[in-house]
């Protein structure tokens, strides 16, 4: 039986950068859950406009982006700490969003759309409310996915919590996934999609496609 998403543990909202006190907390972590928000799926015409955090003790915190920042030192620094693994869906987007906002280069990455994808081969369905549903057992409401993100200090309260509710629940299914997948002997394969990301992400910021068909 699945459960309804609850109210996060604490949420915090920022404008510009996470403060000092949080950023000292999440850098404590060995795992954080990170998503963003866009005006729309397109690198350099649509803008970062949100970024959203999370523990494991489910202490959420979403960063407000402002129509012309190109930097954040604390998050650039949480985010580029290489001892602190950075847990995403589809992360190829996200690693994007912030490189090309931000100037950040996301390093270590757990995709758990990648290891759906190589794991839960016994599904053809691998977005995050299915992934989080199968193996969290928690109904996702995505009403707010297709909405002004752009709106800053106007962000209503439904999309601050649909904003956190997509990382909440990303480390437990990080747990689970790699757990099937070092079962199933395709954990190294994972890790080796892991370390490519960037790389697709650079593509997509210049806007390269299919470069690998024949």
């Amino acid at each position: 039986m699945s459960k309804i998403a609850t109210d996060p543990n604490s949420l915090i909202v920022f404008s510009n950068d996470l403060d000092h006190k949080s950023f000292e907390h999440f850098s404590q972590a060995s795992t954080i859950a990170v998503d963003t928000e866009a005006m729309g799926l397109i690198h350099g015409r649509d803008r970062l406009c949100l970024v959203q955090i999370c523990d494991d003790l489910d202490n959420v915190a979403c960063l407000k982006i402002g129509i012309d920042q190109n930097s954040a030192p604390n998050l650039k620094r949480l985010f580029e700490n290489s001892t602190i693994e950075k847990v995403f869906h589809f992360a190829r987007f996200d690693v994007a969003a912030l490189s090309q906002g931000l100037n950040i280069n996301v390093n270590p990455i757990f995709c758990t759309k990648i290891a759906s994808k190589i794991g839960r081969t016994y599904s053809p369905r691998h977005g995050l409310k299915e992934v989080v549903m199968d193996l969290v057992g928690v109904e996702l409401d995505k009403g707010s996915q297709s909405s002004d993100w752009g709106r800053m200090e106007e962000l209503t309260q439904s999309q601050l919590i649909y904003a956190a509710n997509d990382v909440r629940y990303l480390i437990e299914a990080k747990k689970r996934l790699q757990s099937i997948l070092e079962r199933e002997n395709r954990w190294e394969l994972a890790q080796n999609c892991f370390k490519c990301i960037p790389t697709f992400a650079q593509l997509d910021i210049l806007r390269y496609a299919q470069i690998f068909e024949h």
